[in-house]
């Protein structure tokens, strides 16, 4: 193969790769971010002390923190510091009644937001990244 054709095929092999991954960067800026997504953006870039905290209310684990009483301690205990609680694989719902059951949900300094992401069937077709 002369000089001129290898050339050729690694230059259009590198156009093709470049170009496909501009594509998913595009895709994904396009895609819409959930209104959770959006207010934990917002959180982040703001100055003030906050706890972003990713739950599911059928989790044994996170209902084990929460029966513990550690959440609501923490929360008391640190009026200036916001706290979000983001309901994560739970067919779109926030777990507010969990949170009252324990006290959390009615603190002032306590946001409660639910993602609507994809939550049943494989771990494939469920959200696996926040943000």
């Amino acid at each position: 193969m002369s000089i001129f054709r290898r050339s050729f095929w690694i230059t259009l092999l590198v156009a093709a790769v470049a170009a496909a991954n501009g594509q998913d960067e595009l895709d994904t800026k396009l895609v819409p971010k959930s209104s959770a997504e959006r207010s934990v953006l917002e959180v982040i870039k703001s100055p003030d002390l906050s706890v972003v905290h990713l739950w599911a209310p059928w989790c044994s684990n996170c209902q084990a923190e929460l029966k513990n009483g550690g959440w609501l301690k923490m929360v008391k205990d640190n009026p200036q510091v916001k706290f979000y609680f983001v309901s994560v694989w739970n067919d779109g719902g926030d777990g507010k009644s969990m949170l009252s059951k324990f006290q959390i949900a009615d603190q002032p300094n306590v946001t409660i937001l639910a993602d609507p992401g994809p939550r049943r069937g494989p771990v494939s077709a469920k959200i696996v990244t926040f943000g």
